[in-house]
This record gives C-alpha cells, structure tokens and sequence, in this order.
C-alpha cells in the first residue's frame, strides 16, 4: 500500500479552513469573537511541526487579498459625508485617545527597555480598537444608536482613518534606501500622493458614478466589480509606493458614497469571511510562544494597560468635556482591546525590518488577551459601572454640560425608511416629508432612485431579497419601516427578516389586492396601508367637506 502524500494546496486550504471553522465554533460556544478562534489556529500553525501546516506561497497570496478585502469593507462604511457630521466629541475623544493611549505606551515600552523603533510600533498597535467586535457588541445589546454608541462609533472612524495615515507614512519611509536624500524622498512622496489624490477625484466625480449605475441591474456584476475594484487599487497601492492595505482601504472610500455601497458590503463580507483565516494563519505562523521568554511580562503589563488605560483615557477626555461618568466609562469600556489593524501594523512592521519577531510576538499575546477579555467588559458593561461607580467620581465635572451635543442631532438619522419607490411609494415620501418627518427610500431600480433625487428625496440602492442587505441596515435608527412593493412574495420576505435581524420598530405594509393581506404575515405588521381603499376615504372625505362648503354658500 502507498504512502498517502501530502502535498496539495488544496489539502492545506481545505485543512486550515476545518481548523479555522473549528476553533471558531469553539469561540462561538464560549461567547468569544470568532477572531479569538482564529487567533489560535494561527498559534497552532506557528507552534506545531507539522509540514502541511507551514506557509505556501498560495496560502499567503490568500492572506494578502484577505487583508485587502477587510481594509476595502473599512473604507466602504467611510463615506466622506461622514466625517463632516463626525462631530467634536468623537474627533477630540479619537484624537485624544490616540495621543495618550501611544504616549503612555511608548513610555511603558521603554521602562521595558525596548528601542526608540520598538516602542512606537507598540505604543501605536495599542491606540486601534476593533471595529467588528465593537459594532457587533453594540449592535447585540441594542446600543448603537444610544449616545454612547454613537460616540465610539466617531472615535473608530477617527481610528481607521489615523491609522491609514501612518501605514502611509511608514511604507514611504520603508521603501528609502538611505537617509541621505530625505528630501528628494519626500518630494516624490508628495508627488506620488498629488497624482493619487487627482485620480481618485476623476474616478469619483465622473466615472464611478456611471460604472455603479450601469452595474447595479446585476447583483453578482456589482459583486464581482466590487471585488476587482479592490484588487485593483491594492495593486496600484503598490505601485504609487504605499502598500496593498492603502490600496484597498482607497478603493473603499471611493465607493462609500455611492447608493451601492451598503449593497456592496452586504455581498462582499461573505469573501472576506472566508478569507480572514488564511491571514490569522499567517500571522500564527511567525508567533512562536517560547520566544516570548523575558518579554511575557511585557506582554501582560500591556495587555492591562489596554485593558484599563484605555477605558480612564477615554473616560478623562470625556469627562473634561462634561460628559457624565456613566457615557464616559460605557464609551471607554468599548475601546478595550487592540485591532485587527494593529496586527496587520505590527505585520507591516516586521516585513519592513522594523520590528523583530518577538516584539510582533508581544503584540499579538496583547491582541489575545485584550480581545478575548474586553469581550466581557462590553458585554456587561453596565452592571461593572454600577459597581465601580463610587470609585469614578474623579473623572466627571461637578455641574456636566449636557450629553445631547448638537453634533450628535446631526448624524444621520431617519424618522421612516420606505421600500419601493414606485408611484405610490414616490408620492408617499413627498407627503411624508412635507408632514414634518424625515425620510429616506430604498428601490433595486436606479431609475427610480434618479426620480427621488429629482424630487429633493434621500434614496438609496438595495435589495430586498438579499438577507446580507436587510442584516446591514441600520434600522435600529428608524421609528417606522414602510413597504410599498407590490409582490406579496418579497413583501412576505422582507417582514420576516426585519423581524428575524431584530427589529423593534414598527412595520407599515401596502396591500394593493384583497388576496395579499392573507398571504402576509399580519401578526408581524402594525399598520396596513391600502391605497387603493385609503385613497378612495379620502377622495369622499373631499367629496363631502366641498359638499358641505357649497350647501352653507348656497344657504
């Protein structure tokens, strides 16, 4: 009988995709982020001798494009409208937060005695927090959109886009082959960043938009377009002298304000899913734990810093400006754990020669630790405030301004959603709006969402039929959900999976046939709307109020 040789790439994928799958579920049993599963496939691979578990050239080229779709979906939620209604609050808190967490970082690093280098890759890997476990938390409780909610959601904004600016800034500097000629470097830096600049504004101000129109009749061409488009721009990231992530992180951004991009992210998060695990296993590659040696106590006193420093940095920013203890320690308790980003810093590092492998080892006990704990703290935020809050009482003013900052009135905020933008739903928005409430509307037909921006009316592409497109909807923002598409069947799936995504507000559906009503189901609706019916009550109410004007004239 034959040996069985093992020495596929598909073997090893297959392999590394069941591991991964199964130290997830494992996470998942035990309430952790499917990360901390993740991370620890990453240290078996790093720690086992095992040949099909060592790092090939196409697990790698998997990591890569994996990194780039992340940073590409980061760049898809940072639509530039954004950042103008950002806010002080989020700005000085992210800025803040930045400035101590990296200064006392770099501080503590050096007691360590590790270099200058060292110490600035640490110190700014400590700064990140991650955006999937905070939006995810949050979203869970049902804490989004409350004050603080909306506060950490600012301040990772602030985050992301700090930290494209330094990879920028570091790859530049680790493409320089001497310091001698630091000024001809940073001219064609600058250049470089100029003719980026120029071609990012041609793409966005006259190419995308007709692209993403023409596009959107088709589901998979806009997913497969979305995913070109990010690899594209990751390859030109590198070519313009910056890296894959710059690259990806652009591509994003450009698309963030486009009707399409909560469709596009919708389509696209179930590839990077799938390809998140070959870049924790590359990652676990190079993490070899008996190297951590004198450096684990390193490792731990910075994973409590993370863990408790970052919560009091925040909590004293917050405090300064006059929010209560309990926004502050909700908001601080959020920011508790290191990034993905801070690992992919800490990998961008490493490959440059910045940093050695052992202080990329620190780096990535203090992503374990702080990700696996901080999970607790959001989780049960509020009871560990109402235990520690005698002992807050420093980092609050005597006489707090209020928390309802005009900033916070002016993020995007909706009073009703409407599905279909058919003549109906068309002159239901106008209607809406003239009464005094804020609307805006969904439809799959791009014609139809050109008619609504005629008509002064926020409009965006989605589909009803994508259950990703209903999950990323942000409707813990509206009051009213109103349906107004004719078929029975998508009106059926859409109430159910509003529903099933958790929410709570009310439901407004249209009927345009007797048939429909007893097909819907009715137990999950609050309002029924039949225009038909509705229009013909108020033409009689019309009818009679003119009736009634006309027998007092005559009389």
């Amino acid at each position: 009988m034959m040996p069985l040789a093992i020495d596929s790439s598909l073997f090893q994928i297959a392999v590394i995709l069941s591991l991964a799958g199964l130290l997830a579920t494992i996470a998942n049993g035990l309430k952790q982020p499917l990360l901390i599963g993740y991370l620890f496939m990453g240290l078996l691979a790093g720690n086992l001798d095992i040949e099909w578990l060592e790092a090939t050239a196409e697990v790698e080229l998997l990591a890569k494009t994996g990194v780039a779709i992340l940073l590409f979906l980061v760049g898809l939620r940072l639509d530039l409208s954004s950042i103008k209604n950002l806010g002080k609050i989020s700005l000085a808190t992210g800025i803040g937060q930045i400035v101590f967490t990296s200064l006392f970082g770099f501080l503590i690093c050096l007691g360590f005695g590790f270099s200058y280098l060292s110490s600035f890759y640490i110190a700014v890997a400590l700064t990140f927090s991650s955006t999937i476990i905070i939006i995810k938390l949050l979203s869970d409780k049902n804490e989004i959109d409350s004050v603080h909610g909306r506060i950490a959601v600012g301040l990772l904004i602030v985050q992301d886009i700090a930290v494209i600016l330094i990879m920028i800034v570091i790859t530049a500097m680790g493409r320089m082959e001497t310091y001698a000629d630091v000024g001809a470097d940073l001219a064609t830096l600058l250049l470089s960043v100029v003719v980026w600049i120029a071609i990012i504004y041609v793409f966005m101000k006259y190419i995308l938009p007709r692209w993403t129109k023409r596009l959107a009749s088709s589901r998979e061409l806009l997913m497969l377009f979305a995913v070109a488009w990010a690899l594209v721009w990751s390859s030109l990231g590198e070519i313009f002298g910056f890296s894959v992530e710059i690259g990806a992180f652009v591509a994003g951004m450009m698309l963030a304000s486009t009707p399409y991009s909560t469709t596009i992210g919708a389509r696209v998060v179930p590839l990077r899913d799938f390809l998140i695990p070959f870049f924790f296993f590359e990652l676990g590659s190079n993490f070899q734990i008996q190297l951590l040696g004198d450096q684990l106590t390193a490792g731990v006193v910075l994973s409590l810093f993370v863990l408790i420093g970052n919560p009091l940095i925040v909590m004293a920013i917050m405090g300064f400006m006059g929010y209560r203890n309990r926004t502050g320690f909700l908001t601080g308790v959020t920011v508790a754990q290191i990034s993905e980003f801070s690992l992919i810093f800490a990998a961008l590092g490493l490959s440059l020669g910045h940093i050695s492998t052992d202080v990329f080892n620190i780096i990535t006990l203090v992503g374990i630790v702080t990700i696996g704990l901080s999970t607790y703290l959001i989780m049960y935020s509020v009871p560990i405030y109402e235990y520690l809050a005698p002992y807050l009482e420093i980092f609050q003013r005597k006489v707090p301004y209020s928390e309802q900052l005009g900033e916070l009135a002016e993020t995007k905020k909706r009073d009703i959603v409407l599905f279909g933008l058919g003549r109906y739903g068309l002159g239901l928005c106008e209607a809406l709006k003239e009464s005094g409430f804020s609307v805006t509307a969904i439809d799959f037909d791009h014609q139809a969402l050109e008619r609504a921006e005629k008509h002064g009316i926020e409009a965006n592409y989605g589909d009803v039929e994508d259950l990703e497109f209903v999950d990323a909807l942000p409707f813990h923002q509206y009051k009213w959900i109103v349906n107004t598409i004719s078929s029975t069947h998508l009106s059926k799936l859409l109430v159910d999976n509003l529903r099933e995504a958790g929410f709570k507000g009310k439901i407004a559906q249209t009927v345009y046939r007797d048939d429909q009503e007893a097909k819907l189901p009715t137990d999950k609706i609050d309002l029924i709307l039949k225009p038909y019916d509705d229009a013909a009550m108020e033409a009689c109410q019309l009818l009679r109020t003119r009736e009634f004007m006309m027998s007092r004239t005559l009389a």
